[in-house]
């Protein structure tokens, strides 16, 4: 049989998961969790802060860090939520849309280049078979949690 962790830590390796940064966009570098708060403020469209950290499985004192990185960078900016002043909401600057465009568009340009290695039906297999990774890693008890401690 083979070595599935073997097989995930190559995967994580070759997408550059353990870079500092992920990616350069308008002049920012960006690490991974950054990206990764952009493209869900961008999602959810005005989220809390509460409600991205939630979706992302970080715990609040580090996305604060990371948040705070991203409204010095002015890719982020904080309002008070209109109807609760204490809940902070989360919007992209112009800055921040462009980063976050320019992000979207490295990654499709990479995957696509990934894919353009395989058949329709290879990469159709991959696709559905990440999507039932997703769905049964959804479904842990450990989702979003160190496997060990």
């Amino acid at each position: 049989m083979e070595n599935v962790r073997e097989l995930f830590q190559i995967m994580t390796r070759r997408f550059g998961f353990l870079n500092k940064n992920c990616c350069s966009a308008g002049g920012c570098d960006i690490s991974l969790i950054q990206s990764h708060i952009l493209y869900e403020i961008e999602r959810q469209h005005k989220p809390s802060i509460q409600q991205v950290a939630d979706a992302l499985g970080t715990d609040i004192t580090t996305f604060s860090r990371q948040v705070q990185s991203l409204i010095k960078m002015r890719l982020v900016k904080k309002t008070a939520d209109p109807v609760d002043k204490r809940v902070g909401i989360l919007s992209l600057t112009t800055e921040g849309i462009y980063v976050t465009a320019s992000i979207d568009q490295q990654m499709k340009a990479y995957l696509d280049e990934i894919f353009s290695h395989m058949n329709e039906f290879e990469k159709e297999t991959v696709i559905r078979s990440i999507k039932l990774l997703n769905e049964a890693m959804g479904k842990s008890s450990q989702c979003c949690t160190t496997p060990i401690g």
